[in-house]
Formats: C-alpha cells, sequence, structure tokens
C-alpha cells in the first residue's frame, strides 16, 4: 500500500471515530404506505439506543474493512473491501444523521470500537483471503440477524428509523453473498460463538454508553 493510500485510510478511520463519514447514497426514506407517529419520550430513547448501536456497528465495519483490505493479496479482493467499504461508510453517515435527528449521540467508546476492529480485522488478514472472506461473511450474516432483532424492537411508529436499518439489512445481505461467492469458507463453530459473543457484549455496552 503506498503512501497516499495509508493517508487515505488514516483519514477515514478518523472520520469514522469522529463521526463525519460523508454519505454517497441520500437517506433511506419509508414506504408511502408507512406513516410515521410521535414517539414518547422513552420510545425516543429507545430508538437512540439501538441506532447507536447500529452506529457502532459501521464504526467496526469500517475498521474491519479498511483492515482486510490492507491485508488482502488480491487487487481484486482488495476492490471488493472498498466497495463494501464505502456502502458500510453510507450506514454510518445514516446512523449518525439519526441519532441526531433522534436528539442522540454516537458511543463514547467510538475509539476503543475501532481500535479493537482494526486489530481483528488485520488477524483475519494475515490469515488468508479465504478465512478473511469467511470472516467477512459471518459477519454479515450476524449482522443481519441483529438488524433482523432492531426492526422488531424498534417503534412501531419509528418509520424513518426502520427504513434505515432496512436498507441496511438489504446491503449486509449482499455483502455476504458476495463474499461467499469469492471463495469465502465456513468459519469453525467455536470462532462463530466467540465472534457473537464479543458482539453482545458490544451492543449492550454501546446501547448506554
Amino acid at each position: 500500500m503506498t503512501l497516499d493510500e495509508l493517508i487515505t485510510e488514516f483519514d477515514r478511520g478518523l472520520r469514522s471515530v469522529a463521526g463525519v463519514s460523508p454519505m454517497s447514497r441520500p437517506l433511506p426514506q419509508p414506504q408511502q404506505q408507512q406513516e410515521a407517529a410521535p414517539l414518547t419520550s422513552a420510545e425516543r430513547a429507545h430508538s437512540a439506543g439501538l441506532m447507536r448501536v447500529n452506529h457502532v456497528g459501521e464504526v467496526c465495519a469500517q475498521a474491519l474493512y479498511q483492515a482486510q483490505k490492507l491485508m488482502a493479496r488480491s487487487p481484486a479482493l482488495k476492490a471488493k473491501f472498498e466497495q463494501a467499504g464505502r456502502e458500510e461508510e453510507d450506514h454510518l453517515a445514516w446512523t449518525a444523521q439519526r441519532l441526531t435527528d433522534l436528539g442522540s449521540r454516537p458511543s463514547l467508546l467510538n475509539p476503543l470500537w475501532y481500535a479493537g476492529a482494526i486489530s481483528i480485522g488485520l488477524a483475519a488478514g494475515c490469515l488468508g483471503d479465504k478465512i478473511s472472506l469467511g470472516f467477512m461473511a459471518e459477519t454479515e450474516r450476524q449482522v443481519e440477524q441483529h438488524l433482523d432483532g432492531h426492526l422488531e424492537q424498534l417503534p412501531v411508529g419509528d418509520v424513518e428509523s426502520r427504513a434505515i436499518v432496512d436498507q441496511m439489512r438489504i446491503d449486509e445481505i449482499a455483502h455476504r453473498d458476495s463474499a461467499l461467492a469469492a471463495g469465502g469458507i465456513e468459519l469453525p463453530v467455536p470462532v462463530r460463538s466467540l465472534m457473537r459473543a464479543a458482539a453482545k457484549v458490544m451492543t449492550r455496552t454501546a446501547y448506554y454508553i
């Protein structure tokens, strides 16, 4: 990787942690038949907690894909991680905007989440492209499940958050399928379980902090 590329990735990392990432796609909009309803203070707080968790997930996604791109052997795989990272950057900007709209803030621990995720991404990349792709596929599979849960938990009247989460879910499924099609392998059960346990710690903490 060239010096210019390192500077670009460093800048992207700073923007991810600071919550000022740009969006290349506009905020997803609710379907016409979905009507927003005024949220109670409790519903607003719950939506904000869930969207803060989603924002942390996108901070981690940026770090993971940056690290995996850095360690990828082939130009085609580097391009795949770059494309996925840019779509995740949209997610990061969308969730940041929604947190602002809800009168809330991102996690105070974003630097910690970012540092941990980039370390994991570097480790996955060191194990080879097939394992790195398998890690990408499993990550996206677990994120899809996590977003399914949020669609069940979000207040019915919070159609703005629901539209964002629904589009994120569509993108994550595409990333998973792309990683598997490119040769990603199934990770061992203990690794998948460890990933799930780490995600639970992160989500439970980020909901409040």
